[in-house]
C-alpha cells in the first residue's frame, strides 16, 4: 500500500512539473505544410497544442489589415489561437484570420463528416470558444487578448466573404446536399486602456 500511495505521488509530482513547465515554455499547435509528404501521411494541416508564449500586446490595434501582410515560413498567414477548456488547460490550434480594417474575424470550416455534428461540437475550439469566448492569439510572434463573438447571420458572413458560407451540391440521388459551411467569429480585443492613460 505504501509502494502505490509513493507511486501515485511521483505520478502526480510529475505532471505537475510537466504542466508547469509546459505553461512557461509553451507548446504551440504544430503545422504540416500541405505540399510536403507529413501532410499525406496525416490528412491534416495541424495539431493541437497548449499554451501560446510570446510578448503580450497592450495597445489597441485600430487597423488589422497588416496581418494579412504577416507570412510566417511555416505557417504561412495563418495564426495560432488558444482557447479556454472546462478543465483549464488551453487547447490552441491554427486558424486562419480574416482582417477587415479595424474589423479582425475567425474563420473556420466544416465539411464530410463534421457537418453530422450538431454546431459547434465538430470542433474542439469552437466548442471552447462557444462556452467561453476569451482568446488569445499569437500573430507575428506576439499575443493579443481578446473576446470573440459568433457572426451568426449567414447574410453577413455572405457580404464579409462575398459568397454564400454554406456550400451545396448536387448528390448522386439528384438532391441538394451541403457539403461546406464557414463560421465567422469577430474579435474584439480586451485588457487594454480604452481611455486616456487607462487609470
Amino acid at each position: 500500500m505504501r509502494a502505490l500511495k509513493i507511486g501515485l505521488l511521483l505520478v502526480v509530482a510529475l505532471v505537475v512539473v510537466s504542466l508547469v513547465t509546459l505553461r512557461v515554455t509553451g507548446l504551440e499547435p504544430r503545422y504540416i505544410d500541405p505540399r510536403t509528404p507529413a501532410f499525406v501521411e496525416s490528412d491534416r494541416t495541424a495539431g493541437p497544442g497548449l499554451w501560446l508564449t510570446g510578448e503580450v500586446v497592450r495597445e489597441a490595434v485600430t487597423n488589422w489589415d497588416w496581418v494579412s501582410d504577416v507570412n510566417d515560413p511555416i505557417r504561412g498567414s495563418s495564426i495560432m489561437l488558444e482557447t479556454r477548456t472546462w478543465y483549464g488547460i488551453p487547447h490552441s490550434v491554427t486558424v486562419n484570420a480574416v482582417p477587415r480594417g479595424e474589423e479582425l474575424y475567425l474563420s473556420g470550416s466544416e465539411q464530410g463528416a463534421r457537418l453530422e455534428k450538431e454546431f459547434p461540437y465538430s470542433k474542439r475550439w469552437w466548442t471552447n470558444i462557444e462556452r467561453d469566448p476569451r482568446i488569445r492569439m499569437k500573430i507575428d510572434g506576439k499575443i493579443y487578448e481578446a473576446t470573440v463573438a459568433l457572426v451568426a447571420d449567414r447574410a453577413e458572413v455572405a457580404q464579409l466573404i462575398g459568397r454564400n458560407p454554406v456550400t451545396k451540391q448536387i448528390g448522386a440521388d439528384g438532391q441538394e446536399q451541403i457539403t461546406g459551411v464557414r463560421h465567422y467569429w469577430r474579435v474584439y480585443q480586451r485588457n487594454i486602456p480604452e481611455y486616456g492613460n487607462g487609470t
